[in-house]
Order: C-alpha cells, then structure tokens, then sequence
C-alpha cells in the first residue's frame, strides 16, 4: 500500500494578513506599554535608611553624635540600636505607575498602598510634612522622659497647641499657645495622654477640656471628629506638643526624618549613654515604636517594611511594639528574633536577657508563622 504525502509548496503567505497582524500586535503592545506607565491612585511603602541611635549622623555637612548629654558622665557603647524608617515612593502629585505597583507588589519588602491613607483628601503635602516634624519632636520630647523618668530623675511636664488646624473642631476654640491640663476631668503628661482622652471620648459628645490662656484658667467644649487616613482615630484638629523642664541637657539630632516611631529606640540609646556598660551586649539590635513619657511604647505604620530594613543593616534582633504583632507574624525575615515590647521595662528586660547571654526563652516574642 502506498502513502501518498502533498509535499507541493504552501501558498505564499497574504502580505494583507501579516501587515494587519503586526499592526495590531505593535497597537496592543503600545497599549500594554501606555497602560502600564499611567500613575495608579497608590503609593508605595519601602524599607527606608536605618540609623543608629549610639552611632553618628550628619548635620549640615557635620558628623556628630545622634544624641548628645553635654554635661554629664557618659559611657562607652558598642553594637548599634538602630531605628527604622519607611520611604514612600510616591505622593499626591506624583504617583507611581502601575508598572512600579507591580513589581512593588510581588516584593515582600514593600506594601501597596492607597495613596488616600498616606495624603488624606485635603491636607496638602507640607502639612503632612509639618505633623511629622512636629510628630518626631514630640517623640525625642517624650523619649527623653521616658529615659531619665526610668533612670530615676523628675521633672515638670506641659502639653501645648502648638496650631490648631482651619476647620477642625478646635478652630476658634483653641490658639497656639494654650496650655492643655485636661480632658473630661483627667489630666495628663505628655501629647501621647492627650491623645488617649480624646479617643477615649470618642466623637458622638463634646468633650470638656481645661486650659490656660496667657496664664488665665479656662474651659472649653469640642466634639472631635473622625481623623482620615490610615490611623481613623478621633482628633480634635490640632498639633501639640510637650514641654518638659528636664534636669539634664539631652539634645536628639536628625534631620530629614518625620514621625514619631523612633521613640523608644531614642530612649534606650540615652540610657545606654548614662549607665555603664554595654545595654545591648555588644550586639547589633533594631526597633520600633513610639513611647510616651511614663514609658508606654505604642504602634507604628510600615512595620513590615523596617523588619527588612533591619535584616538588611545585620541586626539578628527586633523590638516591635506589642500592638503590631498581628502585622508581624508571617512577615518576619530569616534570622531575625522579634520580640513584643509594650513598655520601656520591657525592651530593656530583653536587652539584658541579649547581653547576659542567657535564654531569651521566656520573653514575649511576635510568633512567625
């Protein structure tokens, strides 16, 4: 039987047909391209520089000692106690594209992130700029109190409206310059206490505040609203900060850094400088987390992002704030230890347990998995 194969030539390709096919693949990948360069209402949340706090930084072309006790009896330090920062790639007026959120989005090192939660509708870029200045002022303010209230010092403490935002609840009720005693008949130290009475009064009722105005007791009336962004809490509309008479000059020096979660690591950085020895053994240890006056440490945005900036830097342990552990677990880089931290007493149990050398089995620790 014979098998009987076509081996004539194929018909010769229609020049029409691969013109139009070409055409319309070259239109499909400008559109792929033009598509994927067009910003994306999201910004991106990326490990940012660390510092560390017993280490130097540099000021007006300067290297100096991130934190300075002029004129007391310090001690020599070793390893690092390193902050975190979180850099965002992107704003309101320059969004990344969705090329950018793509690959952001399959790094385990990065977040994506609806710009609105970042640089909320109606507050302009120098205004979240400001709060974070301010923020990280107020955080050295209360890291200070915290470290020389646990080294046994005392001191008088004052909370001000340092500007009380057009349209807010406290416009017109509140100036720059009013002393803050109390809210609802409970008094506080530090801007981290002001904050806790007003979301505890949440924002169905006024609340009763007392001031002073020029020296002048005085009590006023307002209803906080809901904040927008990120953090929703109830705000009354205005940025405070603390005033203490400390006993001793302590001066905190960084520039270009906004927010207040360095707090704690700024707190242990001075009391490693006032008391002898080495508080973290040597041993290159990394944190977050705001603190108030009274040593209370608090939550903080990005923390996923800062586990990474601290393995990169080589630090093999973590202090994270108790209240951020939930975003902690499952996230945490190989080699690296976190533990949860809810007070200054806390961080500096593990610091000891760290540089005695002995288990650290015992300590609150952020589950990895």
């Amino acid at each position: 039987m014979a098998i009987f194969t076509d081996i004539s030539p194929d018909p010769q390709p229609n020049p029409r047909r691969r013109w139009i096919g070409w055409t319309i693949l070259g239109i499909g990948l400008v559109g792929v391209v033009t598509v994927a360069l067009i910003p994306a209402p999201f910004v991106i949340e990326q490990p940012g520089p660390v510092y560390n706090t017993l280490g130097d930084v540099t000021i007006d072309g300067e290297e100096v000692p991130m934190i300075q006790i002029p004129n007391e009896t310090t001690y020599e330090t070793g390893g690092a106690l390193d902050m975190l920062t979180v850099s965002i790639r992107g704003n309101r007026q320059e969004l990344p594209s969705w090329l950018e959120i793509a690959s952001a989005y399959f790094d385990p090192s990065k977040a994506v992130v609806p710009v609105d939660l970042i640089y909320p509708a109606g507050v302009s870029l120098e205004d979240s700029n400001t709060q974070g200045r301010v923020d990280m002022e107020n955080s050295q303010k209360e890291a200070v109190a915290a470290a020389l209230t646990e080294l046994g010092y005392t001191f008088e403490s004052t909370v001000r409206v340092v500007e009380s935002s057009e349209g807010s609840p406290s416009d017109g009720v509140l100036a720059a310059g009013d002393v803050l005693l109390s809210v609802n008949g409970v008094s506080f130290s530090d801007v981290t206490g002001l904050r806790a009475q007003i979301a505890a009064n949440g924002v169905d009722k006024a609340a009763i505040v007392d001031i002073t105005r020029d020296g002048e007791p005085k009590t006023v009336s307002i209803t906080p609203t809901m904040a927008a962004g990120a953090d929703p809490v109830p705000i009354i509309g205005i940025i405070a900060g603390g005033d203490y008479d400390f006993p001793i000059d302590v001066r905190i020096q960084l520039e270009n850094v906004g927010g207040p979660s360095a707090g704690m690591m700024f707190a242990l950085g001075i009391i490693d400088k006032l008391t002898e020895g080495e508080l973290n053994g040597g041993e290159n240890i990394a944190g977050t987390g705001t603190i108030s006056g009274s040593g209370e440490v608090g939550p903080i945005g990005g923390i996923q992002q800062k586990l990474y900036g601290a393995r990169s830097a080589g630090a093999s342990w973590f202090l994270a704030p108790a209240s951020n552990c939930n975003e902690v677990t499952g996230h945490i880089p190989d080699g690296l230890t976190v533990f949860s931290i809810a007070t200054l007493d806390e961080a500096l149990d593990a610091l000891t347990a760290i540089e005695s050398g002995t288990s650290t089995s015992s300590l609150p620790t952020c589950p990895v998995s």
